[in-house]
């Protein structure tokens, strides 16, 4: 009688969660639908009222931030001229125009005395510096204010908080400076009440709430910056917040009615693709090598993201012994963490930030904060902790808007790792899982899963994910027997006050599968060893099994247990259905999208990228896409610009006036080479001025070609 009872029991709290979650999910809609309700009203209302005669001289205001406004020309003159920025991505403009209530974004930059800028923590100082440094290479006064900042510097900076002397238009700090510095504090007062305070930008702002995925303390005391300036404007930006972490924030930093503009989180130049990931660590760095020297063959930049410090070093070491094949393709890599020495670890991204560096192996240190738009892939070479961290990850890629993939290599074997690092987290088992079930799908886009974690309207993945751009193959294998072995193991250990890893369980299954072969009425098994880790996997997520965890003096153990829903599973009552993907997968309609626009550079375009290099040296050590971006390049190399006015059109006359003589030398040979007319005149006045240029004609192509003095 007591067993049944347990039993139910078990049923019903299971049940139970999943009513919860269903609750949870229905109340986050019912929100959403209510701001949007709100926001429906006020549009209406604002119509009704700006149809009303009477009430011409008292119109009401309504949060539409889509129309045009007189800031507009100002707007776009300083982010192409200026910034040299083609378009506002999709809610820039809106955030802009909203916070032109009291300061227009992008005019102080220019204009007004001071913007202030709240980055990432302490040690990732040195994204802080290239910051600064691109933002000086534009003529904008920008400083920051670190553990790292010289006297001399730091003197300058407090003169200008305190007393409004010196140029200083951006000021970058680490949230310790709120924190702990009440020197810091005091100026910023002072500056504040001397009326040359702007703004406060809160970046990274998720790692204010516990609930993020990435909580740092010194972020929960930002709030005080609102209490000690409310009338300044606020912003707070993040590429990663849930609607539960969205909410946290606007109680932590005191902004209850603040504006909110949710971008989509669909990166629609990104394809997605998960990959079975082999037990053998050489296997998988030579798949990682051959996709970098097959796909890459432009030299593009990418990330190789690892689980930890350790196997980052394997990694890379991995990676040197194929270095002779990368180097004969342009390929080179080195490893970044935490713990190098902090100017071993500021070369390493020097060098791939200037594109003197392929591939960076990191750790999860490395990324936050980066400026580098022409990432053309991230490949995971183990699992992320969740959805949000994947997603932020995997988007370091294409951030100009070019396609670019994301990979991720995925075993079951890795969880535990993981799981052990997470679970004392807020729902950091939850959020672990959420990224299996993302891995283990092998038939639902993987896009969905970002629009269902994020609360967003599904939009058409248009065939930029692996399960959309292909057909797969998979073979349903009916696993509920195999669920009940596995049941009955754990159930004996357990009685017997043993445990066991994943590794040790699928050792026991296995062998208990091997004895009982020649028994009449056991099924047959043909379930490898990585199958029956997905399968155990699945147990899991389906609450038959669970994990537990115990620390030892050396590490946290992962150990598998019974779940909620065991004795289903044991009785034979659960139906449990193993997805195995089988054979190559087919090509569905057409190539996928992401790898294929990336086609070979042309010449001219290899020659503009090698200039970028070289200029971005020559004036002041900057990137060189704050020379040219990727995007400009492409279109200098598509229409040849041969003035500095058909420059400026495309590039900005910032660019324009400081570069151009330069590009518009690289690219002149190249319009020559498509007129024939021209290249005869040239030939000519080659002749008759016996220059060290020589033109050959051949089945009428004209070809340049360049010879020596000595020639």
């Amino acid at each position: 009688m007591e067993p049944d009872i347990e039993e139910e029991l078990l049923c019903v709290e299971a049940e139970l969660q999943d009513v919860q979650d269903q609750i949870r999910a229905l109340l986050d809609r019912q929100e959403k639908l209510y701001e949007r309700q709100s926001e429906l009203q006020t549009l209406l209302d604002g119509y009704k009222i700006s149809q009303s005669a009477e009430n011409k001289a008292a119109p009401v205001a309504v949060e539409d931030w889509s129309g045009s406004f007189e800031w507009d020309s100002r707007a776009d003159d300083t982010r192409f001229n200026i910034f040299g920025i083609s378009s506002f991505r999709a809610n820039q403009r809106e955030v802009a125009v909203r916070a032109s209530a009291t300061n227009f974004l992008l005019y102080f930059v220019m204009e007004s005395p001071l913007l202030l800028v709240l980055c990432f923590l302490s040690f990732r100082i040195r994204m802080l510096f290239f910051q600064v440094m691109g933002l000086t290479a534009l003529g904008i006064p920008a400083y920051m204010l670190t553990s790292t900042t010289s006297k001399e510097d730091e003197k300058y900076i407090y003169k200008a908080l305190d007393k409004g002397e010196g140029a200083l238009t951006i000021l970058y700090v680490t949230p310790e400076k709120i924190s702990k510095s009440k020197r810091f504090m005091s100026k910023l007062e002072k500056c504040h009440h001397g009326g040359r305070l702007s703004l406060v930008a809160i970046d990274e702002a998720h790692c204010c709430s516990q609930w993020g995925h990435d909580f740092r303390p010194d972020y929960k005391n930002l709030g005080i910056l609102k209490i000690q300036f409310p009338n300044i404007p606020m912003i707070a930006l993040t590429a990663t917040a849930t609607y539960k972490v969205q909410t946290d924030l606007m109680e932590m930093l005191h902004i209850p009615k603040c504006v909110k503009f949710v971008s989509t989180v669909n990166r629609p130049n990104l394809f997605y693709k998960v990959l079975d990931k082999s037990s053998v660590g050489k296997v998988v760095i030579d798949e990682i090598a051959d996709y970098i020297r097959g796909s890459c063959s432009n030299n593009e930049s990418g990330i190789v993201y690892c689980f930890s410090r350790k196997e980052c070093e394997q990694v890379n070491e991995l990676l040197s012994l194929v270095a002779k094949e990368l180097r004969d393709r342009g390929i080179s890599a080195d490893y970044y963490h935490a713990d190098m020495d902090v100017v071993a670890r500021g070369k390493v991204h020097l060098r791939w930030s200037k594109n003197k560096l392929q591939v960076i192996v990191g750790t999860v240190a490395f990324g936050m904060g980066i400026n580098k738009p022409d990432v053309r892939f991230v490949i995971h070479h183990s699992l992320s902790k969740s959805m949000e961290t994947y997603y932020q990850e995997s988007g370091r890629a294409g951030r100009d808007g070019l396609p670019s993939e994301c990979i991720l290599y995925f075993r079951p074997g890795d969880i535990p790792r993981q799981s052990s690092m997470v679970f004392y987290e807020n729902c950091g088992l939850q959020n672990l899982y959420d990224i299996v079930r993302y891995c283990q799908s092998n038939r639902k886009c993987r896009r969905s899963a970002f629009f269902q974690h994020f609360g967003e309207a599904m939009q058409d993945c248009n065939g930029m994910c692996d399960n959309c751009a292909y057909g797969t193959e998979i073979k349903e294998v009916d696993a509920t027997y195999h669920a009940k072995i596995i049941a009955s193991l754990l159930h004996d250990m357990q009685s017997n006050d043993q445990r066991a890893t994943m590794l040790q369980l699928v050792d026991r299954f296995r062998a208990k599968i091997k004895a009982s072969a020649g028994a009449s009425n056991t099924p047959a098994s043909d379930l490898k060893k990585e199958e029956v880790e997905q399968l155990i996997i699945l147990l899991i997520l389906d609450r038959v099994l669970k994990e537990e965890f115990q620390h030892t003096a050396y590490a946290t153990n992962a150990y598998v247990t019974l779940g909620p829903l065991w004795k289903q599973a044991l009785q034979g009552k659960k139906a449990v259905k193993l997805e195995i993907t089988i054979g190559q997968r087919g090509n569905k309609g057409g190539s996928p999208k992401g790898a294929n626009k990336r086609t070979r550079t042309s010449g001219l375009e290899t020659k503009l990228d090698e200039l970028r290099i070289e200029l971005s040296s020559s004036h002041g050590g900057i990137f060189p896409h704050a020379v040219l971006s990727m995007q400009q390049i492409n279109m200098l190399g598509h229409q040849k610009p041969t003035s500095i006015e058909e420059l400026e059109k495309l590039i900005g006359k910032v660019k324009a006036e400081k570069y151009g003589n330069r590009i518009i030398e690289i690219i002149q040979p190249y319009v020559t080479l498509e007129n024939p007319d021209v290249m005869e005149q040239d030939l000519r006045k080659a002749s008759e001025n016996g220059g060290n240029k020589r033109l050959k004609k051949k089945d009428k192509n004209l070809v340049y070609v360049e010879s020596s003095e000595d020639e």
